[in-house]
């Protein structure tokens, strides 16, 4: 069994063949998978989505992207959304800072971080964490916030890093990325992160790994991206997608067992 534990098929890109893309996952091993809200309007989106397939699961939250037209009463709105489903919504996120692009101006950035990082901790819920250009303000906020369930996406860091985060109770999530020949950092934390940290997503339909690189990405990919861990550290496959799933089983604690 895989878990493709970051993915949006709450986006355009996957509106002309939603239902295929998830029999293909099945299809490759893929068991679970959970898309991931980034404004109210996706994050509704996710949990529809979540409701009509009962191995798909959805989160909420404002990307740092979108933070700059968030209001209180988006806030608001999200937080009833995950309250009434709590069957369907295992996390809140994608949350956190993108120092890169700078869509939504920084100072706005650091108050959306922090209010969400209460919220969930009102909810219940673990938090998933966008990290990009802004490691040390992130792990600061994360510090202060108490927060010490979630899992930092698409990690982007060192292992020093990534000790520091597990360290405040996170799991790394490693992306398609690592299959790139060039990504010798995040082979680096792969290879050295303990497995009981591991977590694998796709982030589709972005970053699809070697051999669909430029493609679209999609929930199946997820297994390349575990063949490739299972090269670098020289074990099973079965042991990647076993340990790798136990741990976000253990993370999102899914509950459903059939389709609403």
């Amino acid at each position: 069994m895989f878990i493709d534990s970051h993915a949006h098929l709450e986006m355009k890109e996957f509106e002309p063949d939603r239902d295929e893309v998830i029999i293909r996952a099945g299809e490759q091993g893929v068991d679970m998978i959970v898309t991931v809200g980034t404004n109210l309007t996706l994050s509704r989106k996710a949990v529809a989505i979540a409701r009509k397939y009962a191995n798909v699961y959805a989160t909420v939250g404002v990307h740092p992207h979108d933070v700059e037209k968030t209001t209180a009463e988006t806030f608001d709105a999200l937080k009833e959304l995950a309250e009434k489903n709590r069957q369907d919504v295992v996390a809140y996120g994608e949350i956190g800072l993108d120092f890169f692009r700078n869509i939504s101006p920084q100072k706005k950035q650091l108050e959306a971080f922090a209010r969400q990082l209460e919220l969930a901790e009102e909810l219940n819920l673990p938090v998933i964490i966008h990290d990009r250009e802004a490691h040390q303000q992130t792990l600061a906020i994360v510090r202060e916030s108490g927060v010490r369930r979630g899992v930092f996406h698409c990690f982007s860091g060192d292992f020093k890093m990534a000790k520091q985060c597990m360290d405040m109770g996170f799991y790394i999530s490693v992306p398609g990325v690592v299959t790139f020949d060039k990504a010798k950092t995040i082979q680096d934390v792969a290879a050295r992160v303990p497995m009981s940290s591991l977590l694998l997503e796709t982030d589709a339909p972005y970053l699809a790994p070697i051999p669909h690189r430029g493609k679209r990405n999609e929930p199946s990919f997820v297994v390349h991206t575990a063949k490739k861990i299972a090269e670098i550290r020289n074990i099973p496959l079965e042991e990647v997608a076993r340990v790798t799933s136990m741990n976000a089983v253990n993370l999102f604690n899914p509950k459903k067992s059939s389709v609403h």
